[in-house]
């Protein structure tokens, strides 16, 4: 019987191609045959939402191009020409601009997911790390992409982050002046910009995301348990807590998608501005390098980052610097061998270094490390069980103020500054980096619950 399937799927087209293409192996390596636990919930929506949004780009940015003339005595007029003379050119633009936006809400909460059941953990580091560069990409794709409308709130907007890079030290005003091309942001900006959103980077995403999902594949998925299915199998080698990704977990994500359309949908056809968010009233004028906007805040998905930097004042400089100076005496009293002279040293450098500095550098470095500090997130959690479902309560707590500081983060950025908002962010700022700092002393401890040894699964 198995030499008869055999036969029967190396026989007519199908065959043809596997034996010049591993086409049926590849289907049944990361589809038909890859089994994934059966106890997945809600969250695990949002990875193939991911994937979905990633073709709606690609697709809908394939049409803008053929319109779209990176010019810039011509690129607002030519967004305007396909909003208003291009066969359904508004609908391809707005599902472009909404699709922007709601690519990072799905991103969010695909690393919301990660990080409350430990997705991030043993033996799916690899996996979180390539998760984590496809968030970077997708910060410079959303940056670059944001000049091209060429109004004025993208014209401005590129101006201020590039000027920030002049805030390093030795090569920062060289290395601004090399990305704009320009002493100011120009046409030759914004063609540099054109080529890095339709080419060079989208071109690295795939990559990215081609070995996103190679890795997962080769581990397998976590679960809302955190429990290895691999461990227990059946006499053919069949997770017993697994089932197929195809048809169980295909017709599953069919009807996340089905939702997400009707979502999408709604917010292109009645919502496209989202109030401002997704696409601000001042990008909707032509970019006027002589008249600066009343206020210059990135795109919602920035601004948590944004508030940071925002925060990152004099007085704040110096608090950064007692934290550090305090991690300095920490690492003194604890670690050992080399290291125990070593990171003092590096310590009191760092504070040398930005009581000479200015505090917009710092807001920078600020910045960025809010973001590669994700990458490190897998050997500073030391909890011995992976889910949230598992941990004490003190750990659900900390996970929730660190959730409420980043929202309340993302929310200031959209705000004028203020003494208070930046007093909040400040605060906020500390939480952030607090949660991750202070995650190999919290995570070990408390009591934990035992995790069951299969999967908890209820039929529905």
């Amino acid at each position: 019987m198995a030499t008869a399937d055999k036969d029967v799927e190396t026989t007519g087209l199908t065959g043809w191609i596997d034996r010049r293409f591993p086409l049926t192996a590849t289907w049944k390596k990361h589809v038909s045959e890859y089994y994934a636990p059966k106890n997945f919930n809600f969250w695990y929506f949002f990875g193939s939402l991911a994937l979905l949004v990633l073709v709606i780009q690609i697709v809908t940015g394939i049409f803008l191009v053929m319109n779209y003339k990176p010019d810039a005595t011509l690129a607002f007029a030519s967004v305007e020409y396909i909003m208003r003379e291009v066969p359904w050119g508004w609908l391809i633009r707005y599902m472009h601009s909404t699709g922007a936006s709601m690519f990072f809400v799905v991103v969010y909460l695909h690393m919301f997911r990660s990080l409350i059941y430990g997705s991030y953990r043993k033996p799916r580091e690899l996996v979180w790390i390539f998760g984590c560069a496809i968030f970077l990409c997708l910060m410079a794709e959303a940056f670059f992409g944001y000049l091209l409308p060429w109004g004025q709130m993208s014209f401005w907007g590129a101006q201020v982050i590039v000027n920030l890079f002049s805030a390093i030290p030795f090569i920062g005003p060289d290395l601004s002046l090399w990305i704009r091309g320009d002493y100011v942001v120009s046409d030759v900006t914004l063609n540099r910009f054109f080529a890095f959103h339709v080419i060079a980077i989208p071109l690295v995403l795939i990559g990215l995301v081609v070995a996103h999902l190679v890795a997962l594949h080769e581990v397998g998925s976590n679960n809302p348990d955190g429990i290895e299915i691999k461990a227990k199998k059946d006499a053919n080698g069949v997770p017993l807590d697994g089932i197929p990704f195809h048809p169980y977990y295909s017709v599953h994500d069919f009807f996340g998608v089905c939702v997400f359309l009707l979502i999408f949908a709604a917010i292109i056809f009645f919502a496209p501005e989202m109030g401002g968010y997704f696409l601000e009233a001042n990008n909707f004028v032509p970019a006027n390098p002589l008249q600066t906007p009343p206020e210059i805040a990135p795109v919602w998905y920035f601004t948590a980052f944004y508030a940071m930097l925002r925060a990152t004042t004099d007085p704040f400089k110096i608090v950064l610097m007692i934290v550090i100076a305090l991690l300095g005496v920490l690492a003194l009293l604890r670690a050992r061998g080399k290291w125990r002279i070593a990171l003092p040293v590096l310590a009191l450098v760092v504070i040398v270094f930005m009581a000479l500095t200015e505090s917009k550098f710092w807001g920078v470095v600020v910045m960025g490390t809010a973001v590669v500090s994700l990458f490190f997130l897998p050997w500073l959690d030391r909890s011995p069980v992976k889910s949230i479902r598992y941990r004490p309560l003190f750990h659900k707590v900390l996970y929730a103020i660190f959730v409420i500081a980043f929202l309340v983060l993302g929310f200031l950025g959209t705000r004028p500054p203020s003494p208070a908002g930046t007093l909040i962010a400040q605060i906020c700022a500390l939480i952030y980096f607090a949660f991750f700092l202070g995650m190999p002393f919290w995570t070990p401890r408390g009591r934990f619950k035992t995790p069951p040894e299969r999967v908890n699964y209820k039929q529905h």
